[in-house]
């Protein structure tokens, strides 16, 4: 079976032990992580998604006011945030797109959440949708 290529997705949520009570109702497990991260001004709540290997649904509040993710939520509401997709080598994905004329929210690494190497990519380069790269760790991803 190849590797999953969506890491997770990314939930926005104003009220997080409401959502968590919310999504563990929806999805019959408890949450595998609840972890601040204090560069991204975030809350994040991770849950597993049952019968999808690999993938996650993080639901995510923000820590201040000033965070872009209260600045998303005060626009849009609670909605998506975010689409997560596994990629190889961050660095090289990076160079790849930003020589296609991407525009990079993230011109070089950072890390996310789990500890992982992320990246993101502005939503006008995919339809709309602001897109995480998160480098894979361990198994390689098939070739292109």
């Amino acid at each position: 079976m190849a590797a999953p290529l969506i890491s997770h997705v990314g939930i926005a949520v104003e009220d997080l032990d409401a959502a968590i009570a919310r999504y563990r109702r929806l999805l019959g497990v408890d949450p595998a992580h609840v972890i601040d991260v204090p560069d991204q001004k975030v809350r994040v709540a991770i849950f597993r998604a049952p019968g999808f290997p690999g993938g996650r649904i993080e639901l995510l509040q923000a820590m201040s006011p000033d965070s872009p993710l209260a600045r998303y939520i005060s626009k849009r509401g609670e909605a998506l945030h975010h689409l997560c997709i596994y990629v190889n080598d961050i660095g090289q994905k990076l160079a790849e797109l930003k020589a296609a004329g991407f525009e990079l929210i993230d011109e070089s690494p950072r890390i996310g959440a789990e500890g992982n190497r992320i990246a993101f990519v502005h939503p006008g380069g995919a339809n709309g949708v602001l897109l995480e790269l998160e480098e894979r760790q361990g198994t390689d991803l098939p070739a292109k």
